[in-house]
């Protein structure tokens, strides 16, 4: 998120010497930096995924990237966009604190100079600030597990000093460490998907301790062919905005002709549910169940055949019955993996389905559940990452730092007092010259990469404009939404809002906050933070259209 808004802004006007890029990782790559687990691969088509394929020129290896290619690409366009030397790494930003006399932000970053070693506390002042956090940035654990005496760890920050193979091949790593051991695998979402078979190839004993199990569907990975990505994939100027439009179209309903990605998730129809999709009015409270009984009518066949994929691969009928999902299609995050399923057909790999109670507890020796103990060596917490909506999404919880705008306000009590308050995701007033990254009052898309680069776009335009009408003050520049703007762009959220009552049917996940009850009060402010209600595509289009209105509605900008 951070290089992407970065390049956006050098592409608006700004220099790249005046920009820093502040993380507390050790390198460029985001989310592809801290999750190096085995067989840790992109879930969308890498031809959408990832950003600045047109610009850069870069063919990725296989239709859908492997992890340390993925980071790559992100070292790639540090590079061509003159940005490695602009990286501040392993430093976590502790505030920020808008001085309104200078017009600047004081920033005080806290860096750490390794173990035994005190960190170093700097204080900086920055004209324009980014919230380029990422929206599962927080990793979550289990609970009740301080009692294990074996090796434990999460899947992002995996250990291979434990299970071997660093350095082997991402497709293929040789987990050497594991030869001989019993292994817990704590969860089977999205990640644990890819993990599982690479743990099965090598672990003595293989326990999959499940929550909910997944929809998991076919893959279909394969390296690229390079003939074929020229003639029908880079076939044009625009070919990868047009393709993740394309994509974007299938998966919130549409079919708009030639499915240019065809893969798994266009054909997951019922998938706006939680994403937004093209619809012309308002839904009433009398409207909803019929809209619940089309997002289901849309959903049941799919699930269905999922069902039965479960079925006819799965030979035992007790462990089948376990991994079938059994509650709506856009509930958890929907996988894909060609191996998930047929791993648990070997001898040695165990479910151990908790049905939604989760794991009781640990031992010094394993897990315990429901009065069982299982004996292990190693246990690998596949459990997820805080949810994206938790406090609504609140900038400064999701950063884990203290913003104070304007007048010494919090950013984190507006957010209590009105909830998410924005224009168009990225600007919230009280607090200028600071871009947000999402994920409330934006588009949303399965593709979250997509998603973050128009609003990078968004921002830069928005800089850009407010650079040139500065003219020669632009040391001075100040850019700030409006409250009229925020309101009537929370009322247009709001009157749509209730195109998301599915998510209401949902099991606990990320998606739901975990099932958190919103109490009364709070439900109306929540409902300011839902995603565009009618899709991504039309998100961009809104965003495109204020942009050549060209008034910059909404915003005020002084110098």
């Amino acid at each position: 998120g951070g290089l992407l808004y970065a390049i956006r802004f050098i592409q608006a006007g700004l220099r790249a010497e005046d920009i820093r890029l502040v993380d507390v990782a050790g390198g460029f790559g985001g989310t592809w930096y801290w999750n190096r687990y085995p067989g840790l691969m992109c879930d969308i088509e890498s031809y959408t995924y990832m950003p600045l394929l047109e610009e850069t020129g870069y063919v990725p290896k296989h239709r859908y990237s492997y992890g340390p290619e993925l980071m790559a690409h992100a070292e790639r366009m540090a590079e061509m966009w003159n940005l490695t030397d602009k990286g501040v790494f392993r430093s976590q930003i502790r505030s920020y604190e808008w001085d309104d006399e200078a017009k600047r932000w004081d920033v005080v970053v806290e860096q750490g100079r390794g173990p035994g070693e005190e960190a170093v506390t700097m204080k900086v002042r920055s004209q324009f600030v980014v919230l380029a956090n990422g929206v599962l940035n927080h990793p979550k654990l289990a609970k009740n597990l301080e009692a294990f005496e074996g090796d434990m760890f999460h899947t992002a920050r995996w250990n291979y000093g434990v299970t071997g193979g660093l350095g082997t091949a991402p497709e293929n790593p040789q987990l050497t460490g594991l030869e001989g051991k019993r292994v817990g695998i704590i969860g089977t979402g999205a990640t644990a998907v890819q993990v599982v078979p690479q743990l099965a190839k090598w672990a003595k004993e293989l326990y999959v301790f499940q929550r909910t199990p997944s929809a998991v569907d076919e893959r279909g990975q394969r390296p690229t062919d390079p003939e074929e990505f020229k003639t029908k994939i880079a076939t044009g100027r625009g070919w990868q905005r047009k393709r993740t439009e394309n994509f974007n179209e299938w998966i919130t309903g549409g079919e708009p002709g030639e499915n240019l990605v065809d893969d798994g998730w266009t054909t997951l129809k019922a998938y706006k549910a939680i994403i937004g999709g093209p619809h012309d009015a308002p839904l009433k409270m009398e409207d909803i169940p019929g809209h619940l009984g089309n997002l289901m009518a849309l959903d049941t066949p799919r699930s269905e055949r999922l069902r039965q994929r479960v079925k006819s691969t799965v030979k035992d009928k007790k462990t089948a019955e376990g991994l079938k999902a059994w509650y709506p299609g856009w509930c958890k995050r929907p996988t894909f993996h060609d191996d998930y399923l047929p791993a648990f057909n070997l001898p040695h790999v165990h479910l151990v389905d908790t049905e939604g109670k989760g794991v009781d507890h640990a031992t010094k020796d394993g897990l315990v559940v429901e009065g069982t103990e299982y004996p292990l060596d190693v246990i690998v917490l596949s459990t997820g990452y805080r949810p994206p909506g938790e406090n609504m999404a609140e900038p400064s919880s999701q950063s884990n730092m203290t913003i104070k705008g304007r007048g010494g306000q919090l950013i984190s009590e507006k957010w209590l007092t009105k909830g998410p308050s924005t224009l168009h995701g990225v600007l919230t007033n009280g607090f200028p010259n600071l871009f947000l990254t999402g994920p409330m009052q934006m588009g949303a898309s399965s593709n979250f990469a997509y998603v973050t680069d128009i609003a990078a776009q968004h921002s830069a335009y928005i800089l850009g404009e407010a650079m040139k009408r500065a003219g020669k003050s632009t040391d001075k520049v100040v850019i700030e939404s409006t409250v009229e703007g925020e309101e009537g762009y929370a009322a247009k959220i709001m009157m749509h809002a209730a195109w998301f009552a599915g998510i209401a049917t949902c099991t606990p996940s990320y998606i739901t906050n975990e099932g958190e009850q919103t109490k009364p009060e709070d439900q109306m402010k929540k409902m300011r933070g839902a995603p565009f209600p009618t899709g991504m595509n039309n998100y961009t289009k809104f965003l495109e259209e204020w942009r050549a209105e060209g008034s910059l509605k909404g915003v005020d900008i002084t110098a």
